[in-house]
């Protein structure tokens, strides 16, 4: 009996382990030896790890050829994980804790059986589970094991980790500093999977670090599967994050609470305002604007920054001639001046740097915005409430009985603000107002078409200046650039202007930089209304003689405003063109 005591438990341990069926089959396809499949089995067990992990770890098979042997051993179809998008996939097909347990992933439903992917078709608890859970049968689906680990991670990650990955630890928030002008009730939000305070700290990361890069404005934008925020840096939009799309409802309210905005509203726009303290004297102002869209609220919140105003007229890139124009229009008792471009040109900020030259203790000035940008001391500031209301044209009549030097119009939308800003131009004041439109000469057009008389036109206008705003050329990266001689007179440039005193130059990009450019730079059609133009518009002339007229009188159009960035090598020639037609 002896001999066949010790010869027992060595015949034990010679026996091979019970691989699992994924390493049976792949022995039998010849892909893994059976030492080495044994060996990885026992190490798994051990280290109370699964099988495909240890496997593909220790470099025994690739997570390629697995599903590929996989696929063909078992006749099921392979599929390429990462060309699908995490944002698509159902979400109420399994238990998110299933597919994390059993490295599984419900991609559809068909008649009474689920589509499921897994590296491991052989995993017959798996099915069982997922049979029991769903009350459906189980169709596999063979998927790469390191791409699937990584989805399902994806997949399963709640909203709120999601926004904590994207705040960070290291991100310190200071509750006190997001306010608004007033207190605010906040009511019920609709209820999602994120918590409040991941919402707020992401919403306050989000200003900061826009103000950090100098950016103008924030968009906050739902789409059906995804959701993305995207600031405007020097006049291009970029994208800088994906949340999860179920923060949306959360972020729209508190910014719709913050603003002073009515939070159970969302089928109309609305506008409003915010403050955040960045530090202990430094408070900048935001203007809120709401939109619904077809998933959402998409939010647009524009950056105002009170020191823009007190840069000062050089700052805002006004060439000598320009500027002496623009000073000696604004120093006039009476008339009125226009400043026109599109919606991000630069207008209010122009404005109010001519109202801050002409901010003395002996001048009364009045304005009517919707809403007030910058708050500037010593102006009277008036927000227009059209629901209440409060027009251009019902503040302007209140304007002229509080005995104004100086109007300023936000802008003029309607015959009945024109009517009357011209009016108050005509009897002894100085109205200042935007109008949007292309270029200087075509804003007489533009105020033609209102149904303004061409006699009130040349009777009240002084000035017209037209602006665009440019990137400017990093100062430490721009490098000079050789365009062919043909470009440039295409361009608008002349044959005496190319002499070779100058060069131009191209955006480069360093750290200090966003692609080559830092900062904007205007560019400026500043048209005073001679005698001859007066004479034009009173006989109902067109913009194209308005425009032959302005060149004779050395008016620069916008685009040889640019050109001459270009040869004082502040912008690109590419930058120019962009913003500029000719």
């Amino acid at each position: 009996m002896l001999p066949m005591a010790v010869a027992d438990p060595i015949s034990k341990a010679a026996a091979p382990a019970v691989l699992p069926g994924v390493g049976r089959a792949l022995v039998m396809a010849g892909k893994v030896s059976q030492q080495t499949a044994d060996d990885v089995f026992r190490k798994a067990k051990a280290a109370n790890r699964n099988f495909i992990t240890e496997l593909t770890e220790s470099g025994a098979i690739s997570a390629s050829d697995l599903a590929h042997t996989m696929s063909q051993a078992f006749s099921a179809p392979l599929l390429d994980v990462d060309a699908l998008d995490a944002q698509r996939l159902p979400g109420d097909l399994l238990d998110p804790k299933l597919s994390a347990t059993y490295r599984i992933l419900a991609l559809s439903k068909r008649g009474g059986r689920l589509i499921v992917v897994t590296a491991d078709p052989s995993d017959h608890e798996a099915a069982e589970k997922v049979k029991f859970a769903t009350q459906m049968g189980v169709e596999w689906v063979i998927g790469e094991f390191d791409k699937l680990s990584r989805l399902i991670e994806e997949t399963t990650k709640t909203a709120t980790q999601a926004m904590d990955s994207i705040v960070g630890g290291d991100f310190e928030f200071d509750e006190a500093s997001l306010g608004t002008d007033g207190a605010a009730e906040e009511t019920e939000a609709p209820q999602t999977d994120v918590e409040d305070a991941p919402v707020v700290k992401f919403l306050h990361k989000m200003l900061v670090d826009a103000f950090n890069m100098r950016a103008s404005d924030l968009h906050f934008e739902p789409y059906e599967h995804n959701y993305r925020v995207r600031y405007r840096v020097d006049g291009e939009l970029r994208e800088i994050v994906s949340p999860p799309v179920a923060i949306k409802e959360k972020l729209a309210s508190r910014i719709k609470v913050l603003s002073r905005l009515d939070i159970s509203e969302k089928r109309v726009p609305q506008d409003g305002r915010m403050k955040l303290k960045i530090g202990p004297d430094r408070v900048i102002d935001f203007r809120v604007s709401t939109l619904p869209t077809l998933f959402g609220e998409k939010i647009v919140i524009r950056i105002l920054d009170p020191s823009s105003a007190k840069l000062g007229i050089d700052a805002l890139g006004y060439e000598p001639i320009e500027k002496e124009r623009l000073l000696k229009a604004i120093e006039r008792p009476y008339g009125m001046i226009l400043v026109t471009g599109p919606t991000g040109s630069g207008k209010t900020v122009s404005l109010y740097t001519c109202l801050n030259l002409l901010n003395k203790p002996g001048v009364n000035i009045a304005t009517a915005e919707d809403p007030s940008e910058i708050n500037l001391p010593g102006v009277n500031q008036v927000n227009v409430n059209e629901k209440a209301g409060l027009t251009f044209a019902v503040a302007l009549k209140a304007f002229l009985r509080q005995d104004p030097d100086i109007i300023m119009v936000g802008e003029i939308r309607d015959l009945e603000t024109a009517d009357i800003s011209i009016k108050a131009a005509q009897t002894g004041h100085l109205v200042l107002s935007t109008l949007h439109t292309n270029d200087a000469p075509t804003t007489l057009t533009r105020m033609r078409n209102m149904g303004i008389a061409p006699f009130n036109i040349a009777s009240s206008v002084i000035l017209i200046t037209a602006q665009r705003l440019a990137r400017r050329l990093c100062a430490q990266c721009k490098a000079p650039v050789d365009i062919p001689r043909e470009t440039l007179m295409e361009a608008g440039f002349s044959e005496l202007e190319l002499d070779g005193s100058w060069t131009p130059y191209k955006p480069v990009g360093c750290s200090a930089c966003n692609n080559g450019y830092k900062g904007r730079v205007g560019i400026y059609e500043v048209m005073p209304i001679s005698e001859e133009l007066q004479r034009i518009i009173l006989a109902d002339g067109s913009a194209l003689e308005i425009a032959e007229q302005a060149r004779r009188e050395d008016v620069r159009s916008l685009r040889q405003s640019g050109l001459h960035k270009v040869k004082l090598g502040v912008t690109s020639l590419e930058e120019v063109l962009a913003c500029t037609n000719e």
